[in-house]
């Protein structure tokens, strides 16, 4: 009997041992965009002159961070075309076309950190692969209040006839009003999600 207890205290004992060592997965994280500390802009050269600047004033983002894996890492963000000026048919067509959506498909971690977030841009009813061009995500900061706050920036570039935005005119002395490719940069501020 004896023997018996010792076995089984062993056993048990190996076995909390191994329960402790090994590691323990933890779930992604779930944050949103701060939308009153976030920027989606974007520019394109207007007249072969100057970049004008532009921005969605109204948007929405989730991103479920996974720090044990990076890639692991998913992000989904709307846009709300009517909070820019260019709602007309021959831009963005808001009444059509409401929304713009971006759904990441894969991370892929950098030796610098930085990540290159390859999703799906649906613009104007047509659906195209992206790539971002993330800066690495901050570690959470508190703020004065006890909130918790995270942060990126991301670029691309990518040509806006490929999303059916086709107008232009030429002007006088060659060229074109509006140049073909847009730079997008994102300011992102990131607030833990509330349950719910």
């Amino acid at each position: 009997m004896m023997t018996v207890r010792t076995l089984s205290l062993s056993a048990l004992s190996l076995g909390l041992s191994l329960a402790v060592a090994a590691p323990v997965a933890a779930a992604p994280a779930a944050w949103t965009l701060d939308a009153d500390h976030s920027t989606v802009g974007f520019a394109v050269r207007h007249m072969m002159v100057t970049d004008q600047k532009g921005a969605f004033d109204t948007f929405t983002g989730t991103v479920d961070i996974d720090d044990a894996d990076i890639t692991k890492s998913t992000i989904n963000v709307e846009i709300d075309v009517a909070s820019i000026n260019m709602r007309s048919p021959e831009f963005f067509d808001v009444a059509k076309f409401p929304k713009i959506t971006f759904v990441s498909q894969k991370i892929e971690k950098q030796k610098d950190g930085s990540l290159k977030v390859l999703g799906n841009l649906t613009m104007r009813g047509i659906t195209k692969p992206i790539t971002l061009n993330v800066a690495p995500l901050s570690d959470a900061l508190k703020d004065p209040w006890g909130g918790l706050h995270r942060g990126t920036t991301a670029t691309t570039t990518l040509n806006r006839e490929d999303f059916g935005l086709t107008w232009n005119k030429t002007i006088e002395k060659g060229g074109v009003v509006v140049g073909k490719d847009v730079k997008i940069e994102l300011q992102l501020e990131l607030l833990p999600k509330k349950a719910g």
